[in-house]
């Protein structure tokens, strides 16, 4: 009789060796458990061709199992008060060791071959991904000194006004108790 193995898909212990892979039950838990993580995966693809940056906040931290290592993998890149969105999945998609462990998941528990494919990210479109991150930066950069020379603008308008507004007090003149309840506060 076959030692006790564990499948972490279906989450029992099976005594029948390898037969378990080819019934019905673990090839259910296993289309399920790779459609949960599809979606997440698409949309890391279509980061690759234009890459998201955005500020950082808090949910950005996710993270996103990974079936084929089985680890938790940060789903967005973060460095400082900026955020890659899908960075951190799409560098883990490429990575020789996620492509050594699916290939090995996909043998063990006897995936569709077709669908393999659609979990691993090819070092040309890893690079194709780091240039659109690259514009992308260079971009949002430009964007924030946009808004930080508006801001100086506008604050500089506001004191402005108030230079104009204390000149023309200063011009007209406040009688004495008014002047001096001023200098009090």
């Amino acid at each position: 009789m076959a030692p006790p193995q564990r499948c972490p898909l279906c989450r029992q212990t099976f005594f029948c060796g390898r037969g378990h892979v080819y019934s019905r039950k673990h090839q259910r838990q296993l289309k399920a458990a790779l459609e949960r993580l599809l979606p997440q995966v698409e949309a890391a693809r279509k980061a690759v061709r234009a890459a998201q940056v955005e500020r950082y906040v808090p949910e950005h931290d996710r993270c996103c199992w990974c079936l084929c290592c089985s680890c938790e993998v940060q789903k967005h890149l973060s460095h400082g008060n900026l955020t890659v969105l899908h960075g951190g999945l799409l560098e883990h998609l490429a990575s020789p060791e996620h492509k050594k462990a699916t290939n090995k998941f996909w043998w063990e528990n006897k995936a569709e071959v077709q669908m393999k494919e659609k979990f691993l990210i090819s070092p040309q479109d890893y690079a194709r991904f780091k240039k659109s991150m690259v514009k992308s930066l260079d971009s949002y950069e430009e964007k924030e000194d946009e808004v930080i020379k508006e801001m100086a603008a506008k604050i500089r308008e506001v004191e402005q006004s108030r230079q104009e507004v204390v000149r023309s007090v200063l011009e007209v003149g406040f009688p004495r108790r008014i002047q001096s309840s001023i200098q009090i506060h």
